[in-house]
């Protein structure tokens, strides 16, 4: 078996994981332990399943390790919306409307009736998180390709805290035609949400930066850079970061639908 980590064999200390598996509410995925997935179309990637239907979920989260060379020539299209974004080092993205060289914080989000495809040409690895999702259509509306880069955005108050900052990164705000938003949030050490948040849309997480207590239904959780969570419906959340710098992760949210009866 070949995990994320490289690390196999036996262990001087007893077994033990920060990973919690609680389907249909909420799950976290911690780096020791997890393995490469062998995926057809992912080329010289060491690509890791992350959040999947199995877990509850209603999209699929990956984080992949792209060696040079490494390529994927058709991701998602016929009906999959996909999201793709560079943690570290350089990648070739296009569709059928965009052909782009991505860096450190580039995105690229495809809607569902366009694969994407992306190669690294460098001699250098790229990481990169990627997230799929069977797109929810409404009468009259559509998405479109968005291409952007999270460290040329300004970072935005989050709900007028000064010590709490976020990004949105694909203009569900204001547009029905997209069925979910890619957000980066921030908190600074000792920040917080300004209220545990109860929501119906679920969220996808992967933290970037940093060390946070995560609030997870009724259980307060110590998570840190590499973590990665799956936040079911209605599971009751908040977190403040802990430590000496800020605590950043990227996380995926569904929106302008109404609920399906």
């Amino acid at each position: 078996m070949s995990y994320l980590n490289n690390v196999t064999g036996l262990r001087e200390s007893l077994l033990s994981t920060r990973s919690v598996y609680k389907k249909e509410n909420f799950v976290i995925l911690e780096p020791d332990g997890i393995v490469k997935n062998a995926i057809p179309g992912y080329e010289n990637c060491d690509t890791t399943i992350l959040g999947s239907p199995e877990m509850g979920a209603s999209f699929a989260d990956y984080i992949s390790t792209v060696h040079p060379g490494g390529k994927n020539e058709s991701l998602g299209g016929s009906g999959i919306e996909t999201f793709l974004y560079v943690i570290n080092g350089s990648l070739k993205v296009k569709n059928a409307d965009e052909d782009v060289t991505l860096t450190e914080g580039g995105y690229f989000f495809s809607p569902a009736d366009k694969a994407l495809c992306f190669l690294n040409d460098t001699d250098e690895d790229a990481f990169i998180y990627i997230y799929r999702r069977r797109y929810l259509p409404l009468e009259g509306q559509e998405a479109h390709t968005v291409v952007g880069n999270s460290n040329e955005m300004e970072w935005n108050e989050y709900e007028g805290m000064h010590n709490c900052h976020s990004k949105d990164l694909l203009p569900a705000g204001s547009d029905f035609g997209f069925d979910m938003n890619m957000h980066i949030l921030k908190f600074m050490p000792g920040a917080s949400h300004g209220y545990i948040e109860t929501h119906i849309q679920e969220h996808g997480m992967y933290f970037l930066q940093g060390k946070g207590m995560y609030r997870l239904n009724d259980e307060w959780i110590p998570l840190q850079k590499g973590d990665y969570v799956f936040m079911d419906s209605y599971v009751p959340q908040a977190c403040y970061g802990v430590g000496t710098e800020d605590f950043i992760y990227i996380y995926s949210k569904d929106c302008n639908r109404d609920v399906v009866l």
